[in-house]
């Protein structure tokens, strides 16, 4: 694609010109001569797509439906504590193990030892952690939950739990064995990256 801008001296004899982006500057030039060369390949995409292609669309805007709407009420439930995303998130995973390192949480929260560092100093705060030094190795710090932190979890757990009680009692026995077989395959997939 030729792009031309006003100033340009191809831009006043470029064919292009002459197109529907007469009597457009710059920017809006661009855009509509992009507009015009996109718009025929974006139909015939969207008329190629295959099924599998289209089911994940559509999943994909189920997933963020569904994830809105626990979020929203997790937002409301996690404020009055101050605890962001992450930092729940973080809760839920020290909750099922004793201890952990702080490299080891940094792995599984995808963060740097730093970054890592800043989530665990503001639950520490918060009196949902508490940092410790490894009797084996001093230079290593290890972080567990503390039964303030357990109960936060579990009263969040709980909340989760009845909304998806909720969503449960729409669906018919059959319906709702298959929806956790197909979940239990999605979790193992994701524990597996």
């Amino acid at each position: 694609m030729i792009c031309a801008f006003e100033g340009d001296p191809a831009a006043a004899e470029s064919p292009l010109s002459k197109v529907s982006g007469a009597g457009l500057t710059g920017y809006a030039r661009i855009s509509s001569l992009i507009a015009l060369n996109t718009g025929t390949v974006t139909a015939s995409a969207r008329s190629s797509i295959d099924p599998i292609r289209a089911d994940a669309e559509r999943l994909s805007h189920i997933v963020l439906e569904m994830q809105r709407c626990f979020v929203l009420h997790l937002c409301k439930e996690l404020a009055p504590g101050n605890v962001s995303f992450p930092q729940f998130f973080l809760l839920t995973y020290l909750d099922r193990k004793e201890v952990l390192t702080m490299s080891a949480i940094a792995q599984k929260m995808g963060h740097t030892t730093a970054a890592a560092s800043g989530l665990v100093d503001r639950l520490e705060n918060l009196g949902y952690v508490m940092r410790s030094i490894a009797l084996d190795d001093r230079r290593k710090v290890m972080v567990c939950i503390t039964p303030k932190g357990s109960a936060l979890v579990r009263r969040i757990r709980e909340e989760m739990v009845g909304n998806l009680m909720k969503i449960l009692n729409h669906l018919t026995p059959d319906e709702q064995k298959a929806w956790l077989q197909i979940y239990s395959k999605i979790y193992d997939y994701c524990q597996s990256k």
